[in-house]
């Protein structure tokens, strides 16, 4: 699958304990597959790292680069939790930093990937390409996607937060999305907001209208 391809291609890049690495791969793909993430999975997984594929050869220059952003892709939501999401970025940083830095990652390689995991809780980059921009870019593909997938994208999200009444979900997932539509751009990269951002910029007022009013 691409997700392991460019596993492997990260992980000759860092050289790295090969086994270890392997070992750390494992026990990522077990966290994106338990049984409670609804839109936090596999597939989402898999998505940002197709993403990330498409804006390599506009948004990130060095082999060192794309490295971390790969391993960012597999980290950022490897621990999630919906009792404290507040956490999950925090914890999935440190996960990376321990096991990477345990097999042999260089530093420089394991900051950076800390850093993209970390900045995705609140989406606030200002870069225009470089690893940043682009994982931040392939983490929000979705709000791009097709209108079928956005969709599902969205009742996978509720479901996640089920135990979250109607009213309560709505006011606090209309606040994470409305400021995406508010500023000026949803995108960073120049390809990104040249092939996603007007489908991004529909998909979202839908949503957001609709969490407006359930009915």
């Amino acid at each position: 699958m691409l997700r392991d391809e460019m596993w492997e291609e990260a992980a000759r890049v860092v050289r790295g304990d090969v086994r270890g690495l392997l070992s750390v791969h494992d026990d990522l793909e077990r966290r994106w597959g338990e049984p409670h993430r609804g839109y936090h999975d596999l597939r989402h997984l898999d998505e940002v790292v197709a993403a990330l594929v498409e804006l390599r050869p506009t948004a990130v220059d060095t082999d060192a680069e794309w490295a971390s952003v790969v391993l960012a892709a597999w980290f950022h939501d490897a621990v999630y939790d919906v009792e404290t999401p507040s956490d999950n970025e925090r914890l999935s940083a440190d996960l990376a930093r321990t096991t990477l830095s345990r097999n042999g990652v260089g530093r420089d390689v394991v900051d950076t990937t800390c850093a993209l995991v970390e900045a995705s809780a609140a989406h606030d980059v200002t870069d225009r390409r470089g690893p940043q921009a682009a994982f931040h870019d392939a983490d929000l593909w979705i709000l791009g996607a097709p209108e079928d997938r956005f969709d599902g994208y969205c009742a996978d999200v509720r479901r996640e937060y089920a135990a979250v009444p109607d009213a309560d979900y709505a006011r606090g997932r209309s606040a994470i999305l409305a400021p995406f539509v508010e500023r000026g751009w949803v995108y960073l990269t120049e390809h990104a907001r040249r092939h996603w951002e007007a489908a991004a910029r529909r998909n979202l007022r839908r949503e957001l209208d609709r969490l407006a009013d359930p009915a």
